[in-house]
């Protein structure tokens, strides 16, 4: 999954970026209002962590702005006060969550995977597909019952597939939430990736569309 965090703050947002890199999730920071306005239109995020209190652009412009131009992306708004104006003024201006500064970066990390689990129409904290089961608050996957370990672009791969399991992810969208923004992208890399999982979560399958992506199924090939 991608995210992407607008924070102004320094060492807040490198602490947050250490915690949600750890947690598997690839992320792109921008520090003011601007960049994350910029980039919440042209790129492709899960879900968008985003501080009130942006210099050049604050976070309620921003987050309106993209709401008028149609951005349903999952928002979870930060502030650094603990009053009801705020919170009100970014649940109008489309917001999905809140948490109010100082917070643990735990609790950001379970929110954000219910937002994003939500947003892909997920009512269930549990997904299965076959013999495969992920566990979106916690971020775990296993397979027959046991934990599956995974490195963490197989992580980011697999769980983009699993939340829309039986169904075709394109392409463009898997390698747009697997790899941040400034990284260097190989174009084999992700078939690399996909090898690996199809050995890993067997009998399950993931199906290569000619042209289209993939296509994570429960049962083996007939």
């Amino acid at each position: 999954m991608k995210l992407l965090l607008a924070e102004d703050d320094g060492p807040l947002a490198a602490e947050i970026l250490k915690a949600l890199r750890a947690e598997h999730f690839a992320v792109d920071h921008a520090a003011n209002g601007e960049d994350a306005w910029h980039l919440g239109e042209t790129e492709r995020y899960d879900a968008v962590v985003l501080d009130l209190g942006l210099p050049k652009r604050d976070g309620v412009t921003v987050l309106r702005d993209w709401r008028a131009a149609g951005r349903t992306l999952p928002v979870l708004i930060l502030t650094a006060r603990d009053g009801w104006s705020d919170k009100v003024a970014g649940f109008k201006a489309g917001a999905d969550d809140y948490l109010v500064k100082p917070f643990r970066v735990e609790e950001l990390v379970i929110r954000l995977r219910a937002l994003v689990r939500r947003a892909q129409g997920g009512g269930a904290s549990r997904i299965v597909c076959g013999p495969l089961s992920y566990d979106s608050g916690l971020g775990s996957f296993e397979r027959d019952g046991l934990p599956l370990k995974l490195t963490g672009l197989e992580w980011r791969v697999l769980s983009a597939l699993i939340l829309r399991k039986e169904s075709v992810v394109p392409r463009t969208q898997l390698i747009e939430r697997v790899y941040e923004g400034d990284a260097e992208v190989d174009s084999n890399s992700v078939e690399v990736i996909i090898t690996r999982l199809r050995r890993k979560i067997a009998p399950a399958r993931i199906e290569s569309i000619r042209g289209l992506g993939w296509r994570l199924h429960a049962e083996p090939e007939a």
